[in-house]
């Protein structure tokens, strides 16, 4: 006989808050968005095991692969809070395309991993979109990816995002920093906003001082304070592989994590030195906002946000006029933002203004790597 504790109507996975029905449903709604991330090398189709990429129909002979991984961070909590979630999907592209393309990489292919407690299609949908668009405008297929439901892991209407990026550089190409010498150019491209790093201070900022962020902004009436946060991190490849092709950069710095302070000393060579002159470009309305609001001194600032710049580019004084020119051609602001000098590796960021001035050794990094 049935043991009389046993339940009348069997268990179904969907009893536990995961539903497959809805997960395949979200694999046939995306198919269009992920064909049009197709490249060289990779058909963009998605639903086997795994994704396939052809090097050699990619156009390399004898490369390198370079990998990278990332999130984006605490900006996904502002995400989720306030329904903005059209662009976090580029964060997400953008700090793993950006991390490869300074060493000289082209990125070739990109997985996410989207896990949520409860899959909502329509949120879900979005932020894949938006990783799309930011393969799209890095130049990389989306080839695969994961969809994770997982009840009591994360809160309700909370989802958490990896993003995982592959990239190529022909052995003869790989971009070291080695060659940067005293007297060579440090060229800033301009970022976005605030790109994906320092959210946590935004956000406790935000507590504490009761901003309205469903309001414009104090600083800009024509739009709205969580709509100036929550702009999209700049994806610099495009711009970036025409000018690495003619050899003339020498070194590049994503600024993330660690700010200006920490990641320019990361391409330098021993005994080399970065000094950066922040009065070199104007200090956006956003950061001097951040600032002003949390009374942030000049150092931490320098080492929680980027401070108006996303990329640095390091190249030989006798190049940097050309290459800025090329950048600009491409659409990106370029700023001569400073030089490297002998000394201790390191970065120091002057100013005449004294809410500007300041120093650090470069001795560790937020990063992996």
């Amino acid at each position: 006989m049935p043991d009389s504790d046993s339940p009348k109507t069997p268990y179904i996975y969907a009893d536990a808050g995961v539903s497959i029905t809805a997960g395949n449903a979200l694999v046939r709604a995306i198919g269009p968005l992920v064909r049009a991330t197709k490249r060289k090398g990779a058909d963009a189709e998605i639903g086997g095991f795994g994704g396939f990429f052809d090097l050699k129909a990619a156009g390399f002979s004898d490369p390198l692969l370079v990998a990278a991984n990332d999130g984006v961070g605490t900006k996904l909590k502002l995400a989720i809070d306030w329904d903005r979630h059209a662009g976090v999907g580029i964060d997400l592209v953008a700090m793993c395309a950006n991390d490869l393309i300074v060493q000289g990489a082209e990125p070739l292919f990109f997985l996410d991993y989207y896990a949520t407690a409860k899959l909502d299609a329509g949120i879900a949908e979005r932020v894949i979109a938006s990783i799309a668009e930011g393969c799209r405008q890095a130049g990389c297929a989306l080839i695969g990816g994961e969809t994770a439901e997982m009840p009591g892991m994360y809160a309700e209407g909370d989802y958490d995002l990896a993003g995982f990026c592959v990239g190529a550089v022909e052995r003869d190409r790989v971009l070291t920093g080695a060659t940067i010498a005293p007297g060579d150019v440090i060229l800033g491209l301009e970022s976005s906003g605030v790109h994906s790093n320092g959210f946590s201070l935004v956000r406790r900022l935000a507590a504490d001082k009761g901003w309205k962020l469903d309001r414009p902004a104090m600083f800009d009436q024509d739009r709205l304070l969580i709509d100036l946060l929550m702009v999209p991190t700049r994806i610099y490849v495009k711009a970036l592989l025409p000018v690495l092709a003619n050899g003339r950069i020498k070194g590049l710095a994503h600024i993330t994590g660690g700010g200006l302070l920490e990641n320019i000393p990361r391409v330098l060579p021993e005994g080399t030195r970065a000094v950066v002159d922040a009065d070199a470009w104007p200090q956006s309305r956003l950061m001097a906002f951040l600032q002003a609001q949390g009374g942030i001194e000049p150092g931490e600032m320098a080492r929680t946000f980027n401070c108006g710049i996303g990329m640095a580019v390091v190249v030989g004084a006798g190049d940097a006029d050309a290459v800025a020119g090329e950048l600009e051609a491409a659409a990106e602001t370029v700023r001569r933002i400073g030089v490297v000098e002998a000394g201790k590796r390191g970065c120091t960021v002057r100013g005449s203004v004294e809410t500007w001035s300041a120093r650090a050794d470069w001795s560790a990094t937020h990063e992996h790597g």
